[in-house]
């Protein structure tokens, strides 16, 4: 999904991990990270809510998000939704 979105700027070989940041590393701005909800939602349906998942956030946290966390987070939601 994360290439999906960077599809037109490409990763430039930049290896995605569970520690890469998408502000710092993969230079997400806004409008990706709309993008990728977009992508997450239509994966996953509405059990990853990414708008709450940010909005729980605060902003040094949200400029700090890494890959492992946000997969985390779905990993979490899809395990509560099974279990429902």
């Amino acid at each position: 999904m994360i290439a999906l979105v960077l599809e037109d700027d490409g990763l430039d070989d930049t290896e995605v991990g569970m520690e890469t940041r998408f502000s710092r590393d993969l230079e997400f701005e806004s409008i990706d990270l709309v993008t990728l909800a977009g992508h997450l939602e239509a994966r996953y349906g509405r059990d990853v809510n990414f708008a709450e998942f940010v909005a729980s956030m605060e902003l040094d946290d949200i400029i700090e998000l890494t890959v492992g966390r946000l997969v985390e987070h779905v990993a979490r939601c899809l395990k509560s939704a099974g279990a429902a």
